[in-house]
């Protein structure tokens, strides 16, 4: 008679064991606000708005009435295989496959996949029982879970996601089972990274940046943005590290609508407005605060000497955070294209880690940004057309040049075949 109270008594702690285990993984997945939502539709709203207050130590006395109920049940088993069993070793060995069986599978796995399952569901039937719990046992589980950071002091307190790449891992878990859509992934990753990112990684290089002089008149100022499509640009006086402002296309409008006549006759320094300078390792997202803050749309980006290493707009900032903005003065740019088996075309700009992806290698180097970098770091020297490299196992070529001072545009990159390294210098055919 005492046996089977003993294993009606363990099978209903097993059984509330696995209720407390739906619990806490459901308790895991909700936020404050979902738990405080739930207080609307069940009738158990104080327990609902008190567990949402305070959700962590009701998890503690969740976590902690299951290992009693757990611990419970493996001893009533053990006494009643002791009564129907000789030998203590067999007793134990028994109680224990048993109970590892009953544990994984009743209170464990099952239970855990419907409280993820059923969050809501689960925490609005449960919320009265979890909130009497804490009042009764809360004091034990507290005091417990004190002296437990006391023996292990560097465990974070109280934290959801104890790093960054926790995060993202769970939002890239997410995606691969259709909770998140692959661009709220993307958008996400790149809310994270963003305060990572420096404003070298975003500028339009000096080279790349469309200038006026400070000498030309408003109506040359204004056939340089006709012909270019920008809105804004630098006003540079002897050298481009010279800059005197930024010059507005929305002010030479202006001029010329009021003063058509003053086109031919005002130069555009006395048009121009003040420029924003920002150093090169300036974070992208203080940034994007101080442009917001000043109401400016384009900085200039000034390396560590103080020179002009190029220019950052609005528009590229925001860019980095949702991706390409196209408008329709944008000119498609292909980044990567495949010429012929192993052999890609890619741009001088392309940053060296993705093509380091683009051939699964591991590329990364703290002097150089982009692949035309790296191709002039190896050469020693500006690259011409033909000039050609071996580095990391790969062989870049300099392909097509553009521009009065013939800047490399695109690399034809492929993997080396031949084991020995190689720096070598071919003129165009």
């Amino acid at each position: 008679m005492i046996t089977a109270l003993f294993l009606v008594a363990a099978f209903m702690l097993v059984a509330l064991g696995g209720l407390f285990a739906a619990t806490d993984a459901a308790l895991v997945v909700l936020s404050r606000a979902d738990i405080a939502e739930l207080a609307e539709k069940y009738r158990a709203k104080r327990s609902l708005r008190a567990i949402a207050a305070d959700p962590s130590p009701h998890m503690n006395v969740v976590n902690f009435a299951r290992v009693v109920s757990e611990t419970t049940a493996a001893v009533l088993v053990t006494i009643v295989l002791s009564v129907w069993i000789e030998g203590p070793w067999l007793v134990l060995l028994f109680a224990a496959l048993i109970m590892t069986v009953v544990s994984f599978v009743l209170v464990g796995s099952s239970p855990r996949s419907v409280g993820r399952a059923h969050p809501q569901a689960v925490v609005g039937l449960t919320a009265l029982l979890v909130h009497s719990l804490r009042v009764v046992l809360g004091p034990i589980a507290g005091a417990l879970v004190a002296f437990g950071n006391r023996v292990t002091p560097g465990r974070p307190r109280s934290a959801a996601f104890t790093s960054e790449q926790q995060l993202l891992s769970m939002v890239d878990e997410a995606t691969e089972l259709d909770v998140l859509e692959e661009e709220d992934r993307e958008l996400i990753h790149s809310i994270i990274d963003f305060s990572d990112t420096v404003v070298r990684e975003v500028m339009i290089p000096r080279t790349d940046m469309v200038t006026v002089d400070a000498t030309a008149t408003v109506g040359q100022g204004m056939g340089l943005f006709l012909s270019t499509g920008v809105s804004r640009m630098p006003v540079v006086a002897d050298d481009v590290d010279e800059i005197v402002g930024i010059l507005y296309l929305r002010d030479v409008a202006r001029l010329a609508y009021e003063k058509p006549a003053a086109l031919d006759k005002r130069t555009v320094g006395k048009l121009a407005r003040p420029a924003l300078f920002v150093p090169e390792s300036k974070k992208v997202d203080d940034t994007l605060r101080q442009m917001q803050l000043d109401s400016n749309h384009l900085a200039m980006v000034v390396d560590e000497y103080g020179g002009i290493a190029g220019l950052v707009t609005l528009e590229d900032l925001i860019e980095e955070l949702v991706g390409d903005i196209s408008d329709e003065y944008d000119r498609e740019i292909v980044e990567v294209e495949n010429v012929s088996e192993g052999v890609y075309r890619v741009s001088a700009r392309l940053p060296v880690d993705e093509l380091g992806e683009l051939f699964d290698l591991e590329l990364d180097d703290d002097d150089v940004d982009s692949v035309g970098g790296l191709l002039s770091k190896e050469l020693g020297r500006l690259p011409s057309s033909g000039s050609q490299v071996t580095t990391s196992g790969l062989v870049l070529t300099a392909e097509r040049t553009e521009g009065r001072r013939k800047r490399i545009s695109t690399v034809l990159v492929q993997r080396d075949q031949s084991a020995q390294p190689l720096v070598s210098e071919r003129g165009p055919e």
